[in-house]
């Protein structure tokens, strides 16, 4: 071993005086406060690495909540995105069938006004060919008379039915 080397202690040795030097060194330190000094850097070092993680935890803590608070607002707007969606598509179908009842209204007022229309050229044309046939009853009566007049013999039967046609035409 070279510990009990008779060499090691001799007072020549550069060695031994290190060693010597070393722990005069420490026992200087030692007695000067130095091992406080050590503790209380070390100690407030600790310190600090302890409110480091403790900030670290709350930042923890925060950023857990806030997404969690997140992961609730995001469900929440997909369950508003599927209400607003729904609302849409309910809205859609009404505006369908509120157009669909205006255009079936619409057809129908349509329709009815064709029909008063070709009610009133029906109406029109039976008049219009009342009016012809009255004049060409009208036209064949005075051939009629005009031929009977130059005859020289009055119908009475003939008389009477002229006298009621003019009634008859108003």
């Amino acid at each position: 071993m070279e510990f009990f080397n008779p060499h090691l202690y001799d007072l020549a040795n550069p060695e031994l005086w290190v060693a010597v030097g070393l722990i005069l060194f420490f026992v200087v330190a030692w007695w000067m406060g130095a091992h406080k000094t050590v503790a209380a850097a070390l100690d407030a070092k600790s310190a600090k690495i302890q409110s480091d993680l403790d900030e670290a935890a709350r930042l923890r803590a925060e950023a857990q909540a806030m997404l969690e608070k997140l992961r609730g607002e995001r469900v929440e707007a997909e369950a508003q995105a599927k209400a607003m969606l729904k609302a849409a598509e309910d809205e859609a179908t009404r505006l369908q069938v509120e157009a669909e009842a205006r255009l079936t209204e619409s057809l129908a007022r349509r329709e009815a006004l064709a029909e008063r229309r070709i009610a009133q050229a029906e109406a029109q044309a039976t008049a219009e060919v009342k009016a012809a046939a009255a004049e060409q009853a009208t036209a064949a009566a005075e051939r009629v008379l005009a031929g009977r007049l130059a005859s020289g013999t009055p119908d009475p039967l003939l008389d009477q039915a002229i006298s009621q046609i003019g009634p008859r035409l108003n």
